[in-house]
């Protein structure tokens, strides 16, 4: 997909269509980190706190709850 910038007042704006945001479960109030390697522009989304420990929680659990059985599987 080839895109344009827009001015947005003394600066320039990306529009990003909203079928990517959905594929990335994004929207207009997701905090963006925005970096470079020097020659490409680098745009993510800034990992959420809660979501990761929404995320630690849940794999805990299914740990315990599966962990011997998925210790078996592994080997």
């Amino acid at each position: 997909m080839i895109k344009k910038m827009v001015s947005h007042g003394n600066s320039a704006a990306l529009i990003i269509d909203k079928p990517i945001l959905d594929l990335l479960k994004m929207d207009i109030d997701t905090p963006l980190e925005i970096t470079t390697d020097g020659r490409n522009l680098i745009i993510s989304p800034v990992e959420s706190t809660r979501r990761t420990r929404k995320f630690k929680t849940a794999l805990d659990k299914v740990n315990r709850t599966h962990g011997e059985t998925l210790r078996k599987l592994s080997k």
